[in-house]
């Protein structure tokens, strides 16, 4: 269980101020609503909740609170926190893009991604799925993730080029448009989609999209199970949130209007049947391409604050656990939703921050000037 670590007086301007917001209320439904906390004081709980124990969180768990945090705010205070992720997948790029042409080693780093996978309907599903690629998860969660993500910072990663040259002469289109293969990782094949057109492998949009839209078929939702679902409307989230370089740009609806149009017709079942991750960048969805006023957000407005627990301060996993190093990526992404800027920023362009700067780790290479360097 979460240890709580608000101070008295916090806890004191939260009871205060929700005694104070029967305004803000007004417009919501609280039949449903365990508390009465607005979404400023869920928004708040939340944060406070997480920075007082950020530093007890792995480092990849810091690190996507605090690029997000910087893309929501532009706050510089949050670009230390995105150097622990640049450290961290630097190091880890080294080590498996310098030594791609070593005879075996990638079949076999990819077999020990593959062996990370937890039993279970999901993990089985995906082995099951990813067995007649025996290469990919090298080239897909290791190669593309870590270069994309350097690439986002700033940089080129070590050994850049023999990490493009390898992923050139790797087809990843057979996988990427196996059904099988979309049925366990939806979202993540959508991810890697955009990774390779953001370092210049090419463009596989088309084809996942056609096979993605195959593979789930609107008319066959009924017969989708809760699981399978779940995972058509996690991948059609990150249609979008991918297209934004996550929460980098905005999004230009009318390529994904058919998401959009998804979405809107089915939230009824989106609310049961999937999670509150998933709820919630349905949400988002909306926001970041420029649909702040559709029903659907305030439909998942309200329903993300009904889930947040004021005992945990965050809105616990579906099995009502309130553990942080799992519970981030829900938390922060009901923080976005709750709190959604006029302005996204991109970045952070860490070499062009004062206070990152001279801290950057000696195997990054600074890209072409991003911009003029900014003061901490």
């Amino acid at each position: 269980m979460l240890e709580r670590c608000k101070s008295k007086t916090l806890s004191y301007l939260f009871l205060s101020a929700s005694l104070l917001s029967s305004v803000a209320l007004a417009k919501q439904p609280t039949e449903d609503i365990a508390h009465q906390l607005t979404a400023e004081q869920v928004y708040q709980g939340i944060k406070t909740t997480l920075e007082t124990n950020l530093y007890s969180l792995p480092p990849r768990v810091q690190g996507h609170y605090a690029i997000r945090q910087y893309r929501m705010t532009g706050e510089n205070k949050y670009a230390n926190g995105s150097l622990i992720d640049l450290l961290t997948i630097a190091e880890r790029q080294a080590y498996y893009a310098c030594n791609l042409d070593k005879p075996g080693f990638i079949k076999t780093e990819s077999q020990i991604e593959v062996n990370k996978l937890k039993p279970g309907i999901r993990g089985d599903a995906r082995k099951l799925a990813i067995a007649p690629y025996p290469e990919f998860m090298m080239y897909s969660n290791v190669l593309l993730r870590y270069a994309s993500r350097i690439d986002e910072f700033g940089f080129t990663g070590p050994c850049h080029d023999l990490l493009i040259t390898t992923l050139k002469k790797a087809d990843l289109t057979p996988a990427l448009t196996d059904k099988q293969m979309i049925k366990a990782w939806a979202a993540q094949l959508i991810n890697y989609v955009f990774w390779a057109k953001q370092i210049g492998l090419g463009d596989y949009y088309d084809a996942y999209k056609a096979a993605f839209i195959a593979t789930y078929p609107n008319d066959q939702d009924a017969r989708l199970s809760n699981s399978q679902y779940k995972n058509k409307i996690y991948g059609m989230t990150h249609f979008i949130f991918a297209a934004s370089e996550y929460y980098q740009y905005p999004v230009d609806p009318k390529e994904y209007q058919w998401i959009l149009d998804y979405f809107e017709k089915n939230i009824d079942r989106i609310l049961t049947d999937t999670t509150e991750d998933i709820i919630t960048e349905v949400g988002i969805s909306f926001l970041i391409t420029g649909n702040p006023n559709n029903p659907v957000v305030n439909k998942v407005k309200q329903h993300v604050i009904a889930a947040y627990d004021p005992k945990v301060n965050m809105i616990p996993s579906p099995h009502g656990d309130a553990i942080l190093s799992s519970g981030e990526h829900r938390n922060v992404l009901a923080m976005m939703l709750l709190d959604w800027p006029e302005t996204l920023h991109q970045g952070p362009y860490l070499n062009n921050i004062s206070s990152t700067k001279k801290h950057l780790p000696k195997l990054v290479t600074p890209k072409p000037t991003l911009g003029k360097s900014i003061t901490h």
